[in-house]
């Protein structure tokens, strides 16, 4: 069941149409009506838009292999592009954006670059492979300077400029928080929160928080700077959650899906943590046993039930006391989830508004990126289009 469809909607923009394979990350270039974009079909090209209203290549530039990462440094205008050889490739973008100009070239992965992020502060370009490498260059001699083995190939990468602390999320499920130093990194911690393998990161670095996107459709935000070790989950997705965005302006969460949606959660609410699942033999409310309970069913000559767990409660229940669904936004519950039959009588009507808007993007997204200065978000699809969208009506 979907939430109710509210009146505040993104208006489309644009459409950026004319790559032969799918965008795999594009960038809107800010103070200019124009978008980056790299793809699967080896190009990387600039559109900018014209007269007539709409976007046309101002550059077109083939790469040596498929394209599957960028990075866009709007002050300097360096462009670093990672490709499926491993390579990481940086360019320099003119002023009118009409012409890039190769710097250097590295060999930074044995294998495909999944993620790449530019750090200006430190000169530093950081990247992650489906070698399960994450490694880290200094960009102005080209230099390696240092790497960690990860568990899984890593889709998520993010940088704290303020600690030196980079976190790494990879197809395992798990989280790495490392520190930094010039050529050499220690290992902090690792958390693992989710059932299917991390696909997105974001970071926060105001409010210290960690966001977390995955294949089991689900989000987690890790607070790191409170030390607190609360980890609130988010349910508004159908398949994998591929893209995360942050508007700090407004405490507002962006995230894209598979299955085509994008989803703004309001972050400015008091959210709840969802309760651990409670192990029992017999349901935690009648005391039926369930199938597993050989004794019980055998003294009470009644036949084992399937177990369930109501999600605001966390007690193990049976389907007859748990034959109610709600809705819990402030447990990130934004879809009617199983909860038993006393919670459902204690969830008020103001407990069940929701926290987050759903908007349908018509196509099956793989990277996302926000103008916070704007407010326009850029979908780019499986469909090879690039989407320009007006936030505002939304994120404001």
């Amino acid at each position: 069941p979907q939430p109710k469809a509210l009146t505040r909607k993104p208006l489309l923009l644009n459409k950026v149409e004319g790559s032969q394979e799918v965008v795999n990350m594009a960038a809107i270039v800010p103070k200019e009506d124009g978008v980056i974009s790299v793809s699967e079909d080896r190009t990387v090209r600039v559109w900018l838009k014209r007269d007539s209203g709409q976007y046309w290549p101002s550059i077109y530039h083939a790469m040596p292999s498929p394209c599957s990462c960028m990075s866009f440094n709007p002050e300097t205008r360096r462009l670093s592009i990672g490709l499926d050889n491993g390579t990481i490739s940086e360019f320099i973008l003119s002023e009118d954006y009409n012409k890039m100009t190769l710097v250097k070239s590295y060999q930074a992965h044995q294998s495909r670059v999944i993620m790449i992020l530019f750090v200006l502060e430190m000169e530093w370009v950081l990247s992650t492979g489906q070698d399960k490498h994450f490694t880290w260059h200094c960009s102005e001699s080209g230099q390696r300077l240092g790497g960690y083995r990860t568990s899984a190939g890593a889709c998520g990468l993010q940088f704290d400029v303020e600690t030196r602390h980079v976190f790494v999320g990879d197809h395992s499920g798990q989280v790495t928080i490392l520190k930094l130093e010039q050529e050499s990194c220690s290992l902090v911690t690792t958390f693992k929160g989710h059932t299917g393998g991390v696909t997105a990161l974001c970071w926060d670095p105001i409010q210290r928080v960690l966001f977390s996107g995955s294949s089991d459709h689900s989000i987690i935000m890790w607070d790191i700077g409170g030390r607190k070790g609360t980890a609130i989950e988010l349910q508004g997705h159908n398949d994998k959650v591929q893209s995360l965005s942050y508007a700090h302006h407004t405490r507002q969460l962006i995230s894209c899906g598979a299955d085509g949606g994008i989803v703004v959660w309001n972050m400015d609410v008091e959210r709840q943590e969802t309760p651990e699942w409670l192990d029992s033999d017999s349901c935690q409310k009648c005391d039926q046993p369930f199938f597993w309970n050989f004794k019980q069913m055998w003294d009470s000559k009644k036949i084992g039930l399937r177990q369930h767990h109501c999600r605001k409660c966390g007690k193990a229940v049976c389907g007859k006391c748990s034959s109610k669904r709600s809705s819990i936004p402030l447990m990130g519950f934004e879809f009617e989830v199983r909860v038993c039959d006393s919670c459902h009588e204690s969830i008020t009507d103001e407990e069940r508004a929701p926290t987050a808007t759903f908007h349908d993007s018509k196509h099956n997204i793989v990277h996302v990126h926000f103008d916070a200065t704007r407010g326009w978000l850029l979908t780019s699809g499986t469909d090879k289009v690039i989407k320009l969208w007006d936030m505002t009506p939304v994120v404001s």
